[in-house]
């Protein structure tokens, strides 16, 4: 029997999502600019062309997380914005992620930390 896919908006979310809802965090921009944001709070670590931010983004879209919004001027650049939906879905990661951290830190599984 196959494994039932988890909604989108629900915790775990995957890397890509969590980066492109945290570049969206502060105001909507257009996909090159949310692969520049990506790349500069995730370094190499999470390199996304533009496959895989307008596919996570259509995705995103769907289940209600992201929306892509109307602008006046350079039709080419698809802008996107948070949705309050995305706003949550990131919170309960946060929380998700924090809770996780606390447990690692309280295991000491980290070499140099006190």
């Amino acid at each position: 029997m196959s494994k039932p896919i988890p909604s989108l908006g629900l915790p775990p979310l995957t890397s890509a999502v969590i980066h492109i809802l945290l570049a969206l965090a502060d105001r909507p921009l257009h996909g090159y600019a949310i692969m520049q944001v990506v790349e500069k709070s995730a370094g190499t670590e999470m390199r996304m062309g533009p496959g895989t931010i307008y596919g996570s983004l259509q995705r995103m879209e769907e289940a209600g997380l992201v929306r892509e919004l109307t602008t006046r001027g350079d039709d080419r650049r698809r802008v996107f914005g948070l949705q309050p939906a995305g706003r949550r879905a990131l919170e309960a990661e946060a929380h998700r992620l924090t809770r996780l951290a606390a447990l690692v830190h309280a295991k000491r599984l980290i070499k140099g930390e006190a």
